[in-house]
């Protein structure tokens, strides 16, 4: 399994009516837990779209367990369980830094496609590879 924590300061601007974080903000906070994660292996989303291949979201799901305030500092942790599925799986679990608390749990789906042709294939090797050292045969964690 590969996992990465990303930290992020609530801004003003994230918060609703009521001073929490607006809902749809989590899949934003995902969206930087998601790239972070993946750079964190050596790849960035550029260089796998200079490859020719894009991932775009197919399924999403948030659980809200608290609420997070304007400054709080929140964790992302954003984890890959399987490396050769078709579809990459990512689970996040949002903390709060200083408490420790869950604020929110979810996951994203994506799926590879070709950029020309939008149709979906496997992921492609420069992915592969650099996820590959994080997983076993068994895909046990081997590195964090």
């Amino acid at each position: 399994m590969l996992t990465h924590v990303t930290e992020i300061r609530v801004r003003y601007a994230d918060t609703d009516m009521m001073q929490f974080v607006y809902n749809g903000k989590y899949l934003e906070y995902f969206e930087v837990g998601r790239t972070e994660l993946l750079r964190s292996t050596g790849v960035s989303y550029a260089e796998v779209e200079k490859n020719g291949y894009q991932l775009p979201l197919i399924e999403t799901g948030i659980k809200y367990l608290q609420s997070a305030s304007y400054d709080d500092i929140l964790e992302i942790h954003a984890s890959v369980k399987e490396l050769y599925s078709p579809k990459v799986h990512i689970e996040y679990v949002v903390k709060k830094k200083d408490t420790n608390e869950i604020v929110a749990e979810g996951f994203t789906t994506h799926i590879f496609i070709k950029s020309d042709t939008k149709k979906a294939v496997r992921p492609p090797k420069v992915y592969v590879d650099a996820l590959a050292p994080y997983f076993s045969k068994t895909g046990d964690s081997q590195k964090k």
